[in-house]
């Protein structure tokens, strides 16, 4: 159990990711390091590029003690604790600030906290950010486009319901796999942020992409509940600020970059579309029927907050 022999032996705690270092995890967790070891004895050792095992993996990991902290994008996260989910709900926000709004305030927080209840500690949110499609097919300006396109999204119910709702055919599969399919041209397409189209070079395989921002997807700095508890409160504090201060620092460095990856990727010769996104918001309705019952108490607040 690396939880206590790695306190006990010089405070080591391994922070661990999926993605590579071009990424902004990696960016998030260069900063995190940056912030707990200015201000402790403690050494945060990186791993990304899934090193130490998928996102699903880690967070069974760091239940059982075997994995001490992760970056992890929101949807393998509500697999544990389905709640959180509800921030995902598609064309839920149409602003970045919108999004922090709702995760830094009272109502993020409180999804947060929930993951307490098994075996986890989140500390802040840091951002996959808004998704955007892209397929080696097609150009997608309509949901009738998306007939029969496999593509790949997460194994989380709300995504897999909003790509069945597009007329999609939905294909729920780990990163690691999506890569290898893609290229094997197994599966036409996915779903990311600009940040990940471009630093996994996605441009390679898929020669459209539309800009959908159907989905704003948070990440997840999250210890295990056990190591985060025999954490002194000092500690705990730095941990918990650290986290935060690096989740910000993400979030403007993501934004910073957006523009100038974006002309990257269309230098590389992939098509980038800007559809208009109501009959998206149209086909979508069904996944708020069949989730607002189960996300009520949330999804009613957030509209609240926003005004919606």
């Amino acid at each position: 159990m690396t939880s206590t022999s790695t306190l006990a032996a010089g405070k080591v705690i391994k922070l661990s990711h999926v993605v590579n270092e071009k990424d902004g995890f990696h960016i998030a967790a260069l900063k995190f390091k940056e912030l707990v070891e200015a201000g402790s004895d403690y050494t945060i050792e990186i791993h990304p590029n899934a090193e130490l095992g998928d996102e699903r993996t880690l967070l069974e990991g760091m239940q059982f003690g075997t994995i001490d902290m992760g970056i992890i994008t929101n949807g393998p996260v509500s697999n544990f604790s389905p709640e959180i989910a509800v921030l995902e709900l598609p064309f839920l926000f149409t602003s970045n600030e919108e999004a922090y709004k709702i995760m830094d305030g009272s109502i993020g927080q409180e999804l947060l906290g929930n993951l307490s209840k098994v075996g986890l500690k989140g500390l802040a949110y840091a951002e996959r950010g808004f998704r955007n499609l892209t397929n080696s097919k097609r150009e997608v300006l309509s949901p009738a486009d998306l007939k029969g396109l496999k593509i790949r999204v997460m194994e989380n119910p709300v995504y897999i319901d909003t790509f069945k709702a597009l007329g999609a055919n939905a294909v729920p599969m780990a990163w690691t796999e999506a890569l290898t399919a893609m290229q094997q041209g197994t599966i036409d397409g996915q779903e990311n942020p600009v940040n990940v189209i471009y630093s996994f070079k996605l441009a390679e395989t898929q020669k459209f992409m539309s800009f959908t921002r159907h989905t704003y997807a948070p990440a997840v700095f999250v210890m295990g509940q056990n190591l985060y508890a025999s954490l002194d409160e000092k500690s705990q504090k730095l941990f918990q600020e650290s986290a935060q201060a690096a989740a910000q620092h993400e979030r403007n460095w993501n934004m910073e970059q957006e523009a100038e990856q974006l002309a990257a990727i269309k230098e590389l010769g992939m098509t980038i579309s800007e559809p208009d996104l109501t009959p998206f918001q149209n086909a979508v309705v069904p996944v708020y029927t069949k989730y607002g019952e189960k996300f009520g108490k949330y999804l009613d607040a957030i509209k609240a907050e926003l005004g919606k």
